[in-house]
This record gives C-alpha cells, sequence and structure tokens, in this order.
C-alpha cells in the first residue's frame, strides 16, 4: 500500500498517544525497575515497555516497513524505516526529571520525512512533515488541551528565531563531558567565548527550543540515529538546519547540530577552525 506523508504522521501520533500513557504510568514510580546496558547506560522497564507497543503498532499498521528502535535494534530491510528512542533521557526519567521524550522518526530513502518528538511530564509535543511545517501542542498535568475558559487549544506552527548574528546568540552544548570525550571541548569554548549566552539543556529539549526560536544553537556529540531522526525535520521544517558539528548530514554521523540557519555557517566554521 502507499501512504501519504499526513497518513504517515497521523499513526506517529497515534503511537506517541500509547507511548505517553505508558512511560508516565511508570514515571517516578517506585517499582522502576533500573538495568546497565553494555554501553553502560542505564534502561528501564518503561524503555522497553515503551517500544513494544510502538511495534505492536508497526506490525499492524505498517507491516511491510523496516523498524530501527534503540532497544531492540533492526528489523526489517525496506527503505521506508520507522526509527524510535522509547524514552529519550532515560537518566532524567529514572532520576524523576521532567525533561524526557519518546521520539518517532519515519525515514524514506534515507531522508527523515515525519517526526514527533512527545514530552508527557514537559506537557509539551512537537512533530513535522516534510513540506508541511513543525508544529506543537502543550497539556496540563491532566493531559487536557483546553485553556481556562475550556476552549481547545490549537496548535502552534514553529518559526526559529531571526538571530543573525553569534554575539547575539543563546546557545545550548548538552554536556561539557561529552565535548571533551569527542576532543572538541576547546572548540565549544572558542563558541562560548564568542555569543551571548550558553546553557545545557541537554536531551531533545535543546533543540526543540531551536524550532521554537527560543535558543539558536544547539548541538553535541555521541549520538544514534535514533537520538536525532525525529528532530530533524522538526528544525528543518521550522526554518532552521541541522547537520554533524562538521556540516555534514547528521544521521549516522555521532554528532548534531541544529541552528536558525542565519547562523550555521559560522558556527561550523568557528567548530572546526
Amino acid at each position: 500500500m502507499t501512504f501519504s506523508l499526513s497518513d504517515d504522521l497521523a499513526l506517529a501520533q497515534r503511537l506517541a498517544d500509547a507511548a505517553d500513557r505508558i512511560s508516565l504510568s511508570r514515571f517516578c514510580s517506585l517499582d522502576l525497575v533500573v538495568d546497565q546496558k553494555p554501553d553502560r547506560t542505564p534502561v528501564t522497564d518503561a524503555d522497553r515497555a515503551v517500544e513494544r507497543a510502538i511495534r505492536l503498532g508497526l506490525a499492524t499498521e505498517r507491516p511491510g516497513d523496516s523498524i530501527l528502535g534503540e532497544e531492540f535494534g533492526t528489523e526489517g530491510e525496506s527503505t521506508r524505516q520507522w526509527i524510535i528512542d522509547p524514552i529519550d533521557g532515560t537518566a532524567n526519567f529514572l532520576r524523576g526529571v521532567p525533561v524526557w521524550a519518546t521520539l518517532i522518526a519515519l525515514v524514506i530513502d534515507g531522508v527523515p520525512s515525519v517526526g514527533v518528538v512527545s514530552s508527557p511530564a514537559l506537557g509539551k509535543r512537537w512533530w513535522a512533515s516534510l513540506g508541511n511545517g513543525a508544529w506543537m501542542t502543550e497539556h496540563d498535568a491532566g493531559g487536557s488541551t483546553h485553556d481556562a475558559e475550556g476552549s481547545t487549544v490549537e496548535p502552534r506552527r514553529l518559526s526559529v528565531s531571526k538571530v543573525a548574528d553569534l554575539a547575539d546568540a543563546s546557545i545550548s552544548y548538552n554536556s561539557l563531558k561529552g565535548w571533551d570525550e569527542a576532543g572538541h571541548l576547546d572548540a565549544l569554548l572558542r563558541l562560548s567565548r564568542t555569543v551571548w549566552r550558553t546553557r545545557a539543556y541537554g536531551e531533545m529539549w535543546a533543540y526543540m527550543m531551536v524550532a521554537e526560536g527560543l535558543v539558536d544553537v544547539a548541538g553535541e556529540f555521541d549520538l544514534q540515529p535514533y537520538d536525532v531522526a525525529a528532530l530533524i525535520p522538526i528544525v528543518e521544517e521550522a526554518g532552521g538546519v541541522f547537520t554533524s558539528v562538521e556540516g555534514d548530514p547528521a544521521i549516522g554521523s555521532g554528532s548534531a547540530l541544529a541552528t536558525n540557519g542565519l547562523l550555521h555557517g559560522e558556527t561550523v566554521r568557528l567548530l572546526k577552525s
């Protein structure tokens, strides 16, 4: 069967709804099961349960598509590949920090074409599909998308900032340790001396703030395809640019650099010089 991007986005939204119900039910649970993976990163029973639920939904709705997930690897060989990070920010999740999200992407012939980033503890969801803009909704702790008067809060279209000078820019670098281990700490410090403001918001949140126009540059190292695939269409459909730190395609590069576009070339130049 042939599916439109609107069909695929609608499916990704439904899968995110199911993921939110599972993850929120386990967030701050006293019986949360935490294991350590071979790469020494943590994984919880919630991570695995969310990915299983998404895989089950895809097996039903898109049986011919392939899947890449953080917890259960690759399945299938289709050039339509769903890429899943069931809980991006597991370390935050298990500590009770609300900055985490489920990332769901559809990559078609190597191009990230649909992205949904759902962060129920923050009360936010961001999404995009190629050619249809980037959007977000907000809801309260009870999941309601209605305002105080009971009116439905409509999705808001996203647009990156118009900051054109690095001296006026706000950047997020995620982790000094990550830049240091990648051998790029000096480059980050050089950039930090050039900009107005530096923060380490971390996880998917920094990139979504680039898409919202709240942050102008975000970047980090030690990344896998499931860490970035859902972020790329959201940033790009909001008018930004998303590459590796070196300016190459981000998926598979091991790093990410998202900007409002106006600052991208100069940022890459400073980080490479």
